[in-house]
């Protein structure tokens, strides 16, 4: 009998560079996971506040609502995350429009300092990586990158619907 753990065949799985976003994929969670440890802040809570900014930076207003479905949340999860942000100091609820019943989420100076401190070393790193790289590498890399996250949202909604039908079936 062997020891040897068989393995996939050699042709099965996914392209090098798919296995290589996957593995990038992994050392991002990976890092988040370590920068919101440190400051007792959860994946979460990091990707909440990462929906805010960019919201924020498209002047764009983030309800509880688009934050749920955002981060594919409950109601009663989202409510949570939301205290959770507020308590720390990163987040207010600060009532909009004319009847004042819409709350939006505005992020706080001080989320912006620890998301700065939090990610300075990663962003460090990134920005000597990306320095040896070309305008045109770096042009190619970033339509490349979009492609990706388009292809991943695809992915995710085609998931979130469930499998399509057999054909003939039904």
């Amino acid at each position: 009998m062997s020891s040897e753990v068989p393995g996939p065949p050699p042709e099965a799985g996914p392209p090098p560079l798919v296995r290589l976003l996957q593995e990038f994929t992994l050392e991002a969670n990976r890092y988040v996971d370590s920068a919101g440890g440190r400051n007792d802040m959860h994946r979460t809570d990091l990707n909440a506040l990462a929906v805010i900014m960019r919201h924020a930076a498209r002047n764009q207003i983030v309800t509880p609502g688009i934050l749920r479905k955002e981060l594919n949340l409950s109601s009663p999860a989202t409510t949570a995350l939301i205290d959770r942000l507020h308590s720390s100091g990163h987040v207010l609820r600060e009532r909009a429009g004319a009847d004042r019943r819409q709350v939006q989420l505005l992020m706080t100076p001080k989320a912006y300092r620890d998301g700065g401190a939090m990610f300075l070393p990663l962003a460090r790193h990134m920005g000597a990586a990306i320095a040896d790289f070309t305008p045109e590498e770096l042009e190619i890399v970033t339509r490349f990158m979009n492609s990706m996250i388009e292809a991943t949202v695809r992915a995710g909604e085609e998931a979130a619907r469930g499998p399509a039908p057999e054909p003939g079936a039904g």
